[in-house]
């Protein structure tokens, strides 16, 4: 993955280009990568919080997005020209030894993973995240992380669009150094909030907020994270 291009791309972008300027069809175009997995779980949930994601990247920053996301699986050679991974569901997460490994290799070498509990992917997300990184621990991520400031402030940290199991949300993370590696939306169910309005019906002011909170660690993703 050629990190430096990624990040020189989109931090010009982000700090010199205005969002309402068009982008020429020549430019490198930043997308997400939704990963497909193993183990019965539903990885292509909501369909629309991806597009609608990159639609809020291209409205509320500089950055060259795609209008759409790539589905990728980790044995795909797609994987190392996206700078952020999506994982997400409501059941199991299998990874053979071989995907533990190239995740491991994918994160070191810089690549961003933003898993975002459904409801139901906890148990199995912490035992694969466990696999590929033993040694390192989920973690809660400081409120001064730039995650909670870079474009827009969120000083009490991750916002809460679901119920789920009343518990407050919260936004936990894998270093690798003082590196963000992964990113892990917990009782708060982000991706809903990314979703259509007619979907879920939550207030505009909620997926507004989930909107915003995608822009930050999409924007540190690709213009912070080495």
């Amino acid at each position: 993955m050629n990190r430096l291009r990624f990040a020189l791309a989109a931090s010009l972008a982000l700090l010199a280009v205005p969002a309402s300027t068009p982008q020429r069809a020549s430019e490198t175009r930043l997308t997400i990568g939704r990963l497909q997995y193993d183990g019965g779980g539903d990885w292509y949930a909501n369909p629309s919080s991806l597009p609608n994601l990159l639609g809020a990247l291209r409205a509320q920053t500089g950055l060259p997005v795609a209008e759409r996301e790539v589905t990728v699986t980790l044995g795909s050679p797609d994987l190392w020209d996206v700078p952020y991974i999506y994982i997400t569901g409501h059941g199991n997460i299998h990874l053979s030894d071989a995907e533990v490994e190239i995740l491991r290799r994918y994160l070191e070498q810089g690549g961003f993973l933003h898993a975002d509990d459904n409801y139901g992917l906890d148990e199995s997300f912490r035992r694969e995240i466990a696999r590929v990184f033993p040694d390192r621990e989920l973690v809660d991520v400081p409120l001064d992380h730039p995650v909670y400031h870079l474009v827009h402030e969120f000083p009490r940290g991750i916002p809460k669009v679901h119920e789920h199991d009343g518990k407050p949300a919260q936004g936990l993370g894998v270093f690798l150094g003082d590196r963000l590696a992964v990113f892990y939306s917990y009782q708060s169910d982000l991706g809903d909030g990314w979703e259509d309005p007619d979907v879920h019906d939550d207030p505009a002011e909620i997926r507004e907020a989930a909107l915003r909170m995608g822009v930050n660690l999409f924007a540190y993703a690709v213009t912070v994270a080495r």
